[in-house]
């Protein structure tokens, strides 16, 4: 009977001993601290480059290092932003114009340089239409190794799902494998001592409501802590990086902020471990402005959950940002104060106080259909 009930009891991996642990819960407080937000700049060579040449500048590797730099030196963002994702190239490149390692600016100035680690969303045989898996787990503990010699000390990997009720989607495999390649990732990087933010994206492509995203949504989210428990994982340093539970972007019946803000809490707190420190919402196309009053509104709910709830934004930061400054010497200034005005908005809205539009935002959709990184 002894054996019977051993062999019926779930093989769990080992339990983290790695000598990070004490620093990764360290470093996972500190990006969560009350106030602070992550700041997303680990766009691949290709996307960033469409948006430089969405502003006439043309994608070479100095273009990139000017406008990361651009970011990375603005006045002022270490009272709201903690750390900031980069792409490997943005890792280990100088600043165009200081010439000074973009992990040292960001050092300097008290902001954790992370990393993005997974290598894209590639078509899942066997899976529904358009559904996708995530690769880069081969070679990911190197690779992870390497990062944090160069400084990063958290990662990020995202894997998405994607809802079309009459295709049957997402279907168990996309959702099964999504939330083991996030579990392997997270145990993989907490060994390497990088805090591993884990990214289960359900895109908001389709016409489903808010009331579908978070069936789905509650569904990913919860297998993906049964994984990360299965993997070892050490909760207390890692970080979530959901969407907020909204409808589909052709939903013809859309929601409030307040009834997004109010169903994205219910559904975080019937799948979130109380261990896991905080949630750093991805912006997932939603305009710079709407980012914004949404997490401000989620702040305002009681909860019973412990977790901070703040931000992980790229577009919905950058984009009003990339426009002002359009490539030219004499708007850098004036971009790096839009691009503060936006990481205020999003500070504020951490703590549920801030004002709609106090501070000026590109108010245009940012959504794109079938968004790559």
């Amino acid at each position: 009977m002894k054996l019977l009930i051993l062999a019926l009891l779930p093989l769990l991996a080992s339990s983290l001993t790695t000598p990070f642990k004490a620093e990764l819960k360290k470093t996972a407080e500190q990006l969560i601290r009350p106030g602070y937000g992550l700041l997303a700049c680990d766009e691949s060579t290709g996307t960033v480059g469409a948006r430089l040449e969405g502003i006439g500048v043309e994608n070479t590797y100095e273009n990139r290092a000017t406008w990361r730099e651009l970011l990375f030196t603005t006045p002022n963002l270490n009272k709201h932003i903690s750390g900031c994702i980069l792409f490997e190239e943005t890792l280990f490149q100088d600043g165009a114009v200081s010439g000074k390692p973009h992990v040292t600016v960001l050092n300097e100035n008290g902001i954790v340089p992370g990393i993005k680690v997974d290598m894209g969303l590639k078509p899942l045989i066997g899976g529904g239409p358009g559904e996708t898996w995530c690769s880069g787990l081969d070679g990911l503990f190197e690779r992870a190794t390497d990062y944090y010699k160069q400084g990063a000390r958290f990662a990020k990997w995202r894997t998405a799902v994607r809802i079309d009720t009459a295709q049957g989607l997402p279907t168990n495999l996309a959702v099964e494998e999504a939330a083991h390649g996030l579990a392997r990732y997270a145990r993989i990087c907490q060994e390497a001592g990088l805090v591993p933010i884990v990214e289960p994206e359900v895109l908001i492509d389709g016409t489903h409501s808010m009331e579908e995203t978070a069936k789905v949504q509650e569904r990913f989210i919860t297998l993906v802590y049964q994984k990360m428990e299965a993997s070892g994982c050490y909760l207390e340093g890692t970080l979530l990086k959901p969407s907020m539970t909204v409808s589909g972007v052709d939903c013809p019946n859309k929601p409030k902020p307040a009834e997004i803000a109010q169903m994205t809490v219910q559904t975080l707190q019937r799948c979130i471990p109380p261990a896991m420190p905080g949630v750093t919402f991805l912006s997932g196309g939603i305009s710079e402005e709407d980012a914004s009053i949404y997490l401000n509104e989620i702040n305002k709910i009681d909860r019973k959950g412990p977790w901070a709830l703040t931000f992980s934004f790229s577009r919905a930061q950058q984009s009003s940002c990339i426009k002002v400054w359009g490539g030219k010497k004499e708007n850098v200034e004036a971009a790096q104060k839009q691009l503060l005005a936006r990481t205020q908005a999003n500070s504020e809205a951490s703590k549920g106080a801030y004002v709609p539009g106090s501070q000026p935002s590109d108010e245009e959709s940012l959504y794109v259909k079938d968004y790559v990184y």
